[in-house]
């Protein structure tokens, strides 16, 4: 139930809006399966998250019910950029750690993003009914990244649990509310609603939909909506709980629909009460982006089309795919969206000279989109579970880095004595300073550490007899061919072309 607040009561006590964090496989979402008395792990493929979720539950403590809106975030560590949004719109932080597995590197990314925030936490030391379960030993390493519970040199609150069984789960809501009364959270029921979008898709049927969470403020139809340059005019409004609604305040959790595109996910909303206001407000935040000449890209090109089923897998896919650049090869995304991969998508994987990989996550791939595929030869690669992609993504990427061949020195010497000297060739003695000299060899030869010409090695003795290379330590005489006269003291390094 939401609820109710009259409206002309201005700042009143909100409910907290909580962010579930820790590593995948932790046990975050199946702590708020046991929560919502739902199902929602069933669901996911893979048993990992792969949105944010937002739902809207109640807890009552001392016979007093209240509300409280958990945001779940993804596990996985191509999620990053969705777990540090979900905590930027928390209050709340509830910090996911199994007893039986400890920290680990998402749990440490957690942990940086709630200190990083500010925002108050409780830690969650989950499946303590796990063999091999040891609380001592995960609030030890929780200090070891600057996490002190209580008894261990702070003050930040721990519960024990098991989100299976459901032991110690209320006495953790309960500190939670605690955290939110310590923290006065106020919200103003009275004005225009304003918040963030966490989600957003695309559907045949529905449309452009979005998934929001209020952060002050009422939603009452009829109204709409703007963020991020895309307006809805709402035509429904679902709680978490898939309740139709007409009004929704403060921390609400709630699925939009009748956008003209999906809003970006992170973007704020504003409310609005007739579309040309927040027509004018959209013209007012337009502004004229100038962009400059960069110089011309001379890398090799890994391209790609990109299309998933909801925009924070799209975009945490396209962060992912990003960050792969190097100094030898770069990712170029030339299409993304959301939806089934289409014959555009399709026509333009395969319009250039290089043709383009199209990643379907989640969706379809239309018969038309397919039979085109085949006759223009665009490979098409379908996925259900993030990080399968990514391991895909991985092992072409690697495949297609261009190799180059460079120099790499084998062995340096210096140059002792010169013997005699030709306008070709040069006898000379040294010793070798590292690594091996050896016959036939191309020479650098360097002086002040400047390269001043190159040569080769035609013969070689050591101690007088004739070797097919000497080693670091011993001395040696050469018959050097090279136009450049060598001096005492240079430095010749002996160099061979490697594949890199």
């Amino acid at each position: 139930m939401l609820q109710e607040i009259t409206k002309n009561e201005g700042t009143t006590k909100r409910p907290p809006i909580v962010v579930v964090m820790g590593h995948v496989d932790h046990g975050k979402s199946t702590l708020l399966d046991y929560v919502r008395k739902s199902h929602i792990v069933e669901g996911e493929t893979g048993g990992i998250t792969q949105h944010i979720g937002a739902y809207e539950t109640t807890h009552e403590s001392e016979g007093v019910k209240q509300r409280i809106t958990f945001i779940d975030t993804p596990g996985h560590e191509a999620f990053t950029k969705m777990r540090s949004r979900g905590a930027t719109v928390a209050d709340i932080a509830i910090l996911v750690v199994a007893a039986n597995d400890g920290v680990k590197a998402q749990t440490k990314e957690a942990i940086d993003t709630i200190l990083a925030t500010g925002i108050p936490f409780v830690v969650a030391i989950n499946k303590i009914d796990l063999e091999g379960a040891n609380e001592d030993r995960v609030k030890q390493e929780l200090s070891e990244y600057g996490v002190f519970v209580e008894g261990y040199g702070g003050d930040v609150t721990s519960a024990p649990i098991s989100a299976k069984t459901g032991s110690g789960v209320d006495e953790l809501l309960s500190l939670v509310l605690l955290l939110a009364d310590m923290a006065d959270l106020k919200g103003d029921a009275s004005k225009m609603a304003e918040g963030v979008v966490v989600e957003s898709h695309l559907d045949k049927r529905s449309g452009a939909s979005a998934t929001i969470i209020i952060t002050d403020g009422t939603i009452s139809k009829p109204c709409c909506l703007l963020s991020g340059g895309e307006i809805a005019s709402l035509r429904g409004m679902q709680t978490s709980a898939g309740e139709e609604v007409r009004e929704a305040n403060f921390s609400s959790p709630l699925l939009t629909t009748g956008w003209s595109a999906p809003p970006p996910v992170g973007a704020t909303f504003q409310c609005y009460s007739l579309k040309r206001e927040a027509e004018v407000a959209r013209d007012e935040m337009v502004t004229n982006i100038k962009t400059g000449k960069v110089a011309e890209d001379e890398r090799a090109v890994m391209v790609i089309v990109i299309k998933a089923d909801v925009a924070g897998t799209l975009e945490a896919i396209v962060n992912k795919l990003t960050a792969l650049d190097n100094e030898k090869l770069r990712v170029k995304i030339v299409g993304s969206g959301l939806g089934p991969v289409s014959e555009n998508d399709i026509r333009m994987a395969g319009c250039g000279e290089n043709k383009a990989l199209v990643l379907a996550f989640n969706v379809g791939v239309d018969r038309v989109a397919r039979d085109l595929s085949d006759s223009l030869s665009v490979e098409i690669h379908e996925f259900d579970i993030i990080y399968k992609l990514l391991e895909f993504v991985d092992e072409r990427f690697l495949r297609s880095i261009p190799t180059e061949m460079v120099e790499e020195v084998q062995g340096k010497a210096r140059v002792l004595r010169i013997f005699s000297a030709t306008r070709a060739k040069q006898v000379l003695g040294g010793s070798v300073l590292e690594g091996v000299l050896n016959k036939g060899a191309r020479l650098r030869v360097m002086r002040n550490e400047h390269e001043i010409g190159r040569g080769k090695i035609v013969e070689l003795q050591e101690q007088k007899i004739a070797v097919p290379k000497v080693e670091a330590g011993n001395q040696f005489g050469a018959m050097i061919e090279s136009t450049i006269p060598l001096a005492e003291r240079d430095i010749i390094e002996c160099v061979v072309d490697v594949e890199r």
